[in-house]
């Protein structure tokens, strides 16, 4: 499991970076990663590498790591590993820090603190008989093609998902995936576009609007209240 908590934050405007941000009484990451590991199997060991800017280990990490431990099973490994620039590099640090034993490997924007249990079991389940999968949402609203600031066209939106997260593949396709894009100079904005420029089918699982991407800051108040709603499985509450 790499949990990719190097993001900065900007547009929420705070004082933290976003992953170590508050909803309720726990960190976005300490949610995310309560939630994934509930959709795991009983008997499952996992490996979690969190990624952080190296500048937050002393502070914001230090803080939340004993509960984001709690959460862990037993026999489970916690490794800090810093992240990069980029979204992509940060990803590419933790794959490379995985254990090569690994058979599948999860990747998940803390960010995304409220995933919803049942569908990242799903997800892991396609991931595991297909190879590479992701949870999205079909697009309900009508999109616009726009060029300076004038509609160009309307878009078909029914071929159209919006990607979330986890994304999950077999760490063979990944690296796969990895060493292609650096010898194509290509940069991804998600984990499942670089499967898909290395040629790697990528199969879509629903995933939920309650999924949001904790972005501006009025998605706190609309996630506090969807927490209400579908509370987090937190071990040791």
């Amino acid at each position: 499991m790499l949990l990719l908590a190097a993001g900065r934050g900007t547009r929420l405007g705070a004082d933290v970076p976003k992953a170590f941000l508050r909803l309720g009484d726990e960190t976005l990451l300490a949610h995310s990663t309560a939630r994934l590991v509930a959709a795991l199997p009983a008997d499952a060991h996992p490996e979690v590498l969190l990624l952080v800017q190296p500048e937050d280990r002393r502070t914001h990490v230090r803080a939340c790591l004993d509960r984001v431990r709690a959460q862990l099973p037993a026999g489970a490994e916690l490794r800090v590993v810093d992240g990069g620039t980029t979204r992509q590099e940060s990803m590419e640090r933790g794959l490379a820090a995985s254990s090569p034993d690994a058979e599948l490997v999860l990747v998940h924007d803390c960010a995304r603190a409220l995933v919803p249990v049942a569908a990242v079991r799903a997800c892991l389940h396609t991931a595991a008989d297909v190879g590479a999968a992701l949870l999205a949402i079909p697009a309900t609203d009508t999109l616009k093609r726009v060029h300076d600031d004038r509609v160009v066209e309307t878009i078909d939106r029914r071929p159209v998902w919006y990607a979330q997260t986890p994304q999950i593949a077999r760490r063979e396709l990944f690296l796969r995936a990895v060493d292609h894009a650096r010898s194509t100079g290509f940069a991804a904005t998600d984990d499942a576009s670089l499967l898909e420029h290395a040629g790697i089918p990528v199969a879509v699982v629903p995933g939920a609007t309650t999924n949001l991407k904790i972005t501006r800051r009025d998605d706190l108040p609309l996630a506090a209240a969807l927490l209400q709603q579908d509370p987090t499985p937190f071990v040791n509450p």
